[in-house]
């Protein structure tokens, strides 16, 4: 796949109309089920796809995690997805997805892939129970094909989680200051792993909190906040100090949210941060043009704290 990575600023430009490119690949024929089911990851994250090099295995890995592979010089993690997902496939993986989130880079091993399908963040949907409760909530957000078949986009900060550790460290949230003013944060994010981080941190600096798990949820619960402060006669900055979005978010992405936000008088005076896993420059400079205060790479407590505290003391 030579082209896969090209094209950068083009799938920058459809992140900031509300549409994205997603990598289709399949883990292989589950012989307990006999279901192949097709998976998904957004193409922006992705950086090589390759056969699968040799492997250094290590002991006192997670099983899921295979070993590491060396990249150019780099050490990467080796993480079996099918493994992961508790699918017992009928063959071993033959390809290797490089990936790179939150500045982490590792390689998942796959079944194989398919094609770069191209759709609007409306056509991609919150799960339903079913497939939560299937999935063990390892998926983020579907989406439906032309030929019927349901695609899943894994939440790979889950599985970054549960397999290198990334974020879920009690240890990382040490040093961090409880804040005196206190304050309230809205904060949308479609990973219950995500959620879980930006809690954790904002409770360790003694700030309440308002969550939603996806941008159209997170419109409705700010405009219902706006229309209480209206009211109440209570100007809404005194309500809300600050929103806090992720970019990749099903039915309503994180630029389309903040364009939103930010052409409501209502929300004047409130800053709003970006904060994800798409930590390229070019996602920086995008999130400005529509607005955004601020962006913050996931995950590191203290670089999140340190960007709320930033914000609030301008207030």
């Amino acid at each position: 796949m030579p082209s896969l990575m090209q094209s950068v600023d083009e799938r920058t430009r459809l992140a900031g109309a509300n549409r994205l490119e997603i990598l289709l690949f399949s883990l292989g024929r589950d012989h307990r089920s006999g279901r192949d089911e097709t998976f998904a990851i957004n193409v922006f994250k992705v950086r090589e796809v390759m056969r699968i090099p040799e492997i250094t295995h290590a002991p006192e890995m997670p099983a899921s995690v295979e070993g590491m592979v060396s990249l150019r010089g780099q050490l990467v993690p080796v993480v079996d997805l099918a493994k992961f997902c508790g699918i017992q496939a009928e063959f071993a993986p033959q390809i290797m997805i490089v990936t790179e989130y939150n500045k982490h880079t590792q390689g998942f091993l796959v079944d194989k892939v398919e094609n770069i399908h191209r759709l609007e963040w409306s056509q991609v949907k919150v799960p339903p129970p079913m497939i939560t409760a299937r999935m063990g909530g390892l998926v983020t957000a579907v989406t439906e094909l032309r030929d019927g078949r349901i695609v899943m986009i894994m939440d790979v900060e889950k599985v970054l989680a549960e397999t290198i550790h990334v974020g879920m460290d009690s240890r990382d949230f040490n040093g961090i200051e409880t804040l005196a003013q206190g304050g309230t944060i809205f904060f949308a994010d479609d990973s219950t792993v995500a959620r879980k981080q930006i809690e954790n941190t904002l409770d360790a600096m003694g700030l309440k909190s308002i969550g939603a798990s996806n941008g159209q949820e997170a419109w409705s619960k700010l405009q219902q906040l706006a229309a209480r402060a209206e009211s109440s006669r209570t100007p809404l900055h005194e309500m809300l100090q600050m929103i806090l979005t992720d970019v990749e978010m099903p039915e309503m992405d994180g630029y389309v949210l903040t364009k939103h936000i930010k052409s409501d008088p209502r929300f004047r005076g409130i800053p709003v941060i970006m904060h994800s896993s798409l930590s390229s420059e070019a996602n920086m400079v995008l999130g400005k043009a529509v607005g955004a205060d601020g962006y913050v790479p996931k995950f590191n407590p203290n670089e999140l704290s340190d960007t709320i505290r930033q914000f609030l003391r301008g207030l």
